[in-house]
C-alpha cells in the first residue's frame, strides 16, 4: 500500500495576483460589487469581500485573522441570527469554528469579523463588528456565510447553492464556488475583485489585505519618498531584505519578462553576469512584481528599466511590487542583455541565496528527482550530481542519527525545482496540458539532465514551505517544448538480462510486483456513472465528470467502471507479459472472498488477460491456501502468486500465515504471508516463494524514529514471518526460499533489519545496482524486496528492479485518464502502477558448486584528507577463503567512476584524487569472478576543510 502523500500547495514563486478593484477598495472604500442572483439569498444580498488567515504570523502585518462582508445594496441588511463558519481546506466534516453575528450592515458598507490572534504583527484591526476565535490557516481554507449559528456541513467540490450558505469562499481548498481561490499567505488575503459569478477563482484574488468594519478606516498616512537603492542593497546579505515594507527606487537590465501568469519581470544589475570568480555576498537580480490592474508592463529581456515600488517577501524570495505600470516602470534604454552567471553550482543555501533572483546557466550534471507534482503544477524536482535524492533510511539505519543527518544535508544541499514559467494549475485547467509530460520524451526520476538555456534561480512554492527552484525565461509546454533543460529517456522494454545474470545464466526468474488496487468489482460496474452498493460507491472524476477510480464510499478501491479496468488491466498485463518471469507475487490486487466474490476471481480475471495477450495458455494462478482465517478477519486487498506452466511446477500445497490475523495480533492489519514452492519443468532444486505486504506507512502510531507510521506493526509482522517460514520449509522440504512482496519498509529500517538478523540477504541492496523501486516526497528507495536464505543466495544469479512505474509521471496512470487536454493513456507498461517489480534470476538446474560469498573490507589514505589538496586513494581487501578473488572493482564517487584490478591476493587500489569537504560517500562494487560472488560495499571519507590562507576574508 502506498504512504499517504502530503497535499500540495499550489506552487510558482509568483503565484499571487493582487487586483486593481481590489487596490480601489484600499484607498477609497466606495468599490461596490453587483450580486449574482443564484448565489446571494433574496434575504441578505450580502457577500464575503476579503478573508484572511496570517494574523501574527512570521511577517504579517495584522495580528488577527478576519473576514470582511460587504453589502453591495442600496439598503441596509441585518445580521442578526447569521453567523461566519470555518473550517480546513481539506475537511469534509462540519464547521470547527462558528461566529455569531449581530447588527447591521450599511448600504454599501463593511462588516469586520475578527478571529484569533498570532504571536506576531504589529498592527491591530479596525475596530471589529463581532469576534472569534478561530485560528484560520495562513494559506487554504474555506469559509462561509451561513443562515443561522448551527455548524453546517457544506459538500466537497462545488458548493455554490448549498442550502443555509449565503456566500462561500473556499481558498486553495477542496470545497468552493466553481473552482477554488488561489492560495494566500501570511502577508495576503484572498481578497474580492469585483462581481460575484459564483467562481472564487475568478472572484478572489492574493492581495495585501485591507481590513475595514462599519467604521470604516482611518486615513492612511502620506507615502514616503522612495530611496534610491541598487538591487544588492535590496537584496542585502541575508535570507531577507534589509529595507522590507520600504519604498525604493532601484535600476538595471531585465532578464526575464512574464507578462501574464507570474505578473512580474526580473531585474538584474548592468555588468552582474558572466563567469563567478569570487563567492557572492548579495544578490544583484529581483523580481518585480505588478498586481493584475496595475496595467501590462511592456517590457522584454535586454531593457534597461527604472523601477518604483515596495520591497516585500514572498514565497522565500526578495520582490518589488509596483502598483502602476504606466508611473513606475521607465524603460531607459534597450538591448543592453547580461550573460548569465556561470561557475560551480552553490551546495548551501547561502550562497544560492546570493543569486536568487538572477539569470544562470547551471554547468555539469543534474537528475531528475521528483515528477509527481509534474501533472499538476508542470514543475520537475532535480538533484545536483548524477543520482536522485533519497530516502534516508535506504541506506542509513534508522538507529543512527548522525549517518541519517548526513543523508538529509546532502538532500537538501542537491535538491531544486526546475518551473514551467506558469501559474497554471493543470488539474484545474482540464483544455491545457502540462509541461514536462511527454508520451514521446518522457520525463523520469533518475534522467540525466542538462542545461541548455539560462534560467532565473529563485525561491518559491508553497508560502509556508518555498523551494529553491530554476524559473525558465519563457513559459515552457506543452510536454518538453521549450524546455531550457534536455532529459535522457530512461524507459527500457524489459527487465536488464545482464543484470540478471550477473553471476550466471538463470533457469528461472521470480519477480514481485504491486498492482496497486487492480480490482475486478468495480465501482460502477453497470456503467452509469452512479456509484454501486450502498452507501454508494465515490469516484475521483475526470473532466468530463465520469468516474476513472473509486475515491471512497465502499469496499472495492480499483477501476470505476469496465472501461476503466480495461486500461488498467491492459498497461498491468504489458508489464508482466514484458518480466518475463516464471513466477510472480502480486501484491494489492482485490482479495474477491472478502467482497462476496468466488475466491481468487481477480487473479484468475488477470491470468486470462495475460494468456489472452499471449494467444495461448501458459499463465496460471495459485489457489489460496485453505491456512487463510474466515474472510471477515482478512483484508480486502490480498497477496497472490501466479505462475507460467511450461517452465515450472508447483510442489506441495499453498500455504498462508493464517493464525495471527485477529485485531491485536501481527497480521490484524496486513495482508497474510503467502508462501508455494515451485520447482523448474527442466529438473532441479525447488525453490519457496514467500509473498508479503506488511503494513502501510500511512496510518498508525508513530514511533518517531523517522519510518513512517506503523513501524512497530511492521516490526511485529517481520518477527512473525521469520519465525513462521522456518516451519513450511520443514512441511514442505524445501530449503531455498526466497521472501518477496512491498514491506512498506526501506532497506535499513527496523523491519528488515529483524530479517536480516535472522540471516535473509536483501539480494538488492546486496547487488550493488543502486536501484530503487518506489519514489516518495521526491526521494527514491525500495519497499519492494526480494530477500533470499543462503541455500537460495547459492543459486542466485541476479536481480533488477524494472523502472517502469515510480520515475514516471502519474499523467500516465489510468486513474488519470481524459484529465488534461492531451490523452497519456497508452496501453504500455509505463506507470502501470505506483511500484516498480523486482525480479530475480535462479539457477536451479545445474548441478555446480555454489559460489563464495567474499567479504570485503575498505581503507582510505591519507586517513584525514583535506578538501582540494589530498590525493586520496582507498584499498579494498576481498576475502573469499581458499578461493581466489581476482577480478575488478568499480567504485563510484562524487558522479565518477574509478576502476582497479584485483589481485590474487584480494587487493585493489583505486585512485579517488582530490574530494570536496564534507562526508564523500563511496560505493563499491566487486565484479566477483567464476568461484566468487559479486559484491558491494559503502565507505564514507571525512574530508576536513582546507584551512584558511593568513589574512583571507570570511
Amino acid at each position: 500500500m502506498t504512504p499517504a502523500r502530503p497535499p500540495r500547495a499550489r506552487r510558482g514563486p509568483r503565484r499571487v495576483v493582487a487586483v486593481g478593484a481590489a487596490l480601489a477598495v484600499a484607498v477609497s472604500g466606495l468599490a461596490t460589487y453587483a450580486v449574482s442572483p443564484a448565489h446571494a439569498a433574496p434575504s441578505t444580498g450580502l457577500v464575503i469581500s476579503e478573508a484572511y488567515g496570517g494574523g501574527g504570523n512570521a511577517g504579517a502585518t495584522y495580528t488577527h485573522d478576519f473576514v470582511e462582508l460587504h453589502n453591495p445594496t442600496d439598503g441596509p441588511i441585518s445580521v442578526d441570527g447569521l453567523s461566519v463558519q470555518y473550517r480546513s481546506s481539506s475537511s469534509t466534516a462540519a464547521a470547527t469554528g462558528v461566529t455569531a453575528l449581530s447588527g447591521t450592515v450599511a448600504p454599501g458598507g463593511r462588516y469586520l469579523v475578527q478571529q484569533a490572534a498570532g504571536s506576531a504583527g504589529t498592527q491591530p484591526l479596525p475596530t471589529p463588528d463581532a469576534t472569534g476565535s478561530v485560528a484560520m490557516s495562513g494559506t487554504r481554507f474555506t469559509v462561509w456565510l451561513a443562515e443561522g449559528t448551527t455548524a453546517l456541513t457544506p459538500p466537497v467540490g462545488d458548493a455554490a447553492g448549498t442550502p443555509g450558505v449565503i456566500d462561500l469562499l473556499g481558498v486553495d481548498s477542496t470545497t468552493f464556488e466553481t473552482a477554488a481561490a488561489p492560495v494566500v499567505s501570511n502577508t495576503t488575503s484572498a481578497t474580492r475583485t469585483g462581481a460575484d459569478t459564483d467562481d472564487n477563482a475568478a472572484d478572489f484574488a492574493p492581495a495585501a489585505p485591507t481590513p475595514e468594519g462599519s467604521g470604516g478606516t482611518p486615513d492612511p498616512e502620506p507615502e514616503p519618498e522612495p530611496e534610491a537603492l541598487a538591487i544588492s542593497a535590496i537584496q542585502g546579505a541575508g535570507a531577507t531584505s534589509p529595507v522590507a515594507g520600504r519604498r525604493v527606487i532601484t535600476s538595471g537590465v531585465v532578464t526575464a519578462a512574464y507578462p501574464s501568469g507570474l505578473f512580474g519581470f526580473f531585474v538584474q544589475e548592468t555588468g552582474s553576469g558572466g563567469a563567478q570568480s569570487a563567492p557572492r555576498t548579495a544578490s544583484q537580480g529581483v523580481f518585480v512584481y505588478y498586481p493584475r490592474g496595475a496595467r501590462t508592463v511592456e517590457v522584454r529581456p535586454g531593457d534597461r528599466v527604472e523601477v518604483t515600488g515596495t520591497v516585500e517577501e514572498y514565497a522565500g524570495a526578495t520582490q518589488v511590487r509596483i502598483a502602476d505600470a504606466a508611473t513606475d516602470v521607465t524603460v531607459t534604454g534597450r538591448g543592453a542583455e547580461l550573460a548569465p552567471v556561470t561557475g560551480e553550482w552553490p551546495a548551501s543555501a547561502a550562497a544560492k541565496e546570493a543569486l536568487e533572483g538572477m539569470l544562470v546557466l547551471p554547468e555539469g550534471r543534474f537528475t531528475v528527482s521528483d515528477t509527481y507534482s509534474t501533472n499538476r503544477y508542470g514543475e520537475v524536482g532535480l538533484a545536483r550530481g548524477t543520482t536522485p535524492l533519497i530516502q534516508p533510511t535506504q541506506v542509513a539505519d534508522a538507529q543512527d542519527t548522525a549517518a541519517i543527518a548526513a543523508v538529509v544535508a546532502d538532500n537538501a544541499a542537491r535538491a531544486i525545482v526546475l518551473d514551467d514559467a506558469s501559474s497554471v494549475d493543470y488539474t484545474s485547467s482540464p483544455a491545457l496540458s502540462p509541461a514536462y509530460v511527454s508520451k514521446q520524451e518522457p520525463v523520469r526520476v533518475g534522467a540525466a539532465t542538462a542545461f541548455v538555456a539560462p534560467v532565473i534561480l529563485t525561491e518559491g512554492g508553497s508560502p509556508s514551505a518555498p523551494t529553491y527552484r530554476f524559473q525558465p525565461t519563457a513559459p515552457v509546454g506543452p510536454g518538453v517544448t521549450g524546455s531550457p533543460a534536455t532529459f535522457e529517456n530512461t524507459r527500457t522494454p524489459a527487465p536488464d538480462e545482464r543484470l540478471l545474470a550477473a553471476d550466471g545464466r538463470p533457469d528461472i526468474k521470480v519477480a514481485a510486483f504491486n498492482v496497486l488496487n487492480y480490482f475486478t468489482t468495480l465501482g460502477d460496474a453497470d456503467d452509469d456513472n452512479v456509484g454501486d452498493g450502498t452507501p454508494p460507491c465515490q469516484a475521483y472524476l475526470d473532466r468530463d465528470g465520469d468516474g476513472n477510480n473509486v475515491s471512497g464510499g465502499c469496499a472495492q478501491r480499483g477501476a470505476w467502471d469496465p472501461a476503466d479496468l480495461a486500461r488498467q488491466q491492459e498497461k498491468i498485463v504489458a508489464a508482466i507479459n514484458a518480466l518475463d518471469a516464471d513466477v510472480v507475487g502480486l501484491m494489492e490486487i482485490e482479495n474477491s472472498a472478502v467482497l462476496g466474490e468466488e475466491p481468487d476471481e481477480a487473479t484468475r480475471t488477470l491470468v486470462a488477460a495475460l494468456n489472452g495477450a499471449l494467444g495461448e495458455d501458459v499463465w496460471a494462478a495459485n489457489p489460496s491456501s485453505v491456512d487463510l482465517p474466515a474472510p471477515a478477519e482478512q483484508d480486502v486487498i490480498t497477496n497472490a502468486v501466479i505462475y507460467r506452466t511450461d517452465t515450472v511446477r508447483r510442489v506441495g500445497a499453498s500455504r498462508a500465515l493464517g493464525e495471527l490475523s485477529g485485531e491485536d495480533e501481527a497480521f490484524g492489519n496486513a495482508r497474510e504471508p503467502l508462501a508455494q514452492a515451485f520447482r523448474p519443468r527442466a529438473g532441479g532444486t525447488p525453490v519457496l516463494v514467500v509473498v508479503n505486504h506488511f503494513k502501510s506507512k500511512g496510518s498508525g502510531v508513530d514511533d518517531g524514529t523517522g519510518q513512517g507510521a506503523a513501524n512497530p506493526d511492521r516490526i511485529a509482522q517481520a518477527e512473525a514471518l521469520a519465525a513462521w517460514v522456518p516451519t513450511v520449509q520443514a512441511d514442505e522440504g524445501v530449503e531455498a526460499t526466497l521472501l518477496l512482496g512491498d514491506f512498506n519498509s526501506y532497506a535499513q529500517e527496523d523491519p528488515l533489519q529483524v530479517l536480516y538478523d535472522a540471516g535473509w540477504t536483501n539480494l538488492e541492496t546486496a547487488s550493488g545496482n543502486e536501484e530503487y523501486s518506489y519514489s516518495f516526497s521526491g526521494q527514491v528507495g525500495s519497499l519492494d524486496h526480494v530477500l533470499a536464505n543462503d541455500a537460495a543466495l547459492a543459486r542466485h544469479t541476479g536481480v533488477d528492479v524494472w523502472n517502469i512505474n515510480a520515475p514516471e509521471s502519474i499523467a500516465f496512470e489510468y486513474s488519470r485518464f481524459n484529465i488534461h487536454g492531451t490523452d497519456f493513456h497508452e496501453p504500455t507498461p509505463y506507470r502501470s502502477s505506483d511500484h516498480d517489480p523486482v525480479v530475480v534470476g535462479l539457477d536451479l538446474v545445474a548441478n555446480r558448486a555454489p559460489k563464495v560469498t567474499p567479504r570485503l573490507s575498505l581503507a582510505h589514505t591519507p586517513r584525514t584528507p583535506v578538501a582540494g589538496r589530498s590525493v586520496v586513494r582507498l584499498q579494498v581487501r576481498v576475502r573469499a577463503g581458499q578461493v581466489s578473488p581476482q577480478g575488478r572493482i568499480a567504485v563510484r564517487v562524487l558522479g565518477r567512476t574509478v576502476s582497479a584490478k584485483v589481485n590474487r591476493d584480494g587487493v585493489a587500489t583505486a585512485r579517488l584524487g582530490r574530494l570536496v569537504r564534507g562526508n564523500v560517500r563511496v560505493v563499491v562494487r566487486y565484479s566477483g569472478n567464476e568461484r566468487v560472488r559479486a559484491a558491494w560495499a559503502v565507505h564514507t571519507v571525512k574530508v576536513r576543510p582546507a584551512p584558511r590562507s593568513p589574512g583571507a576574508r570570511g
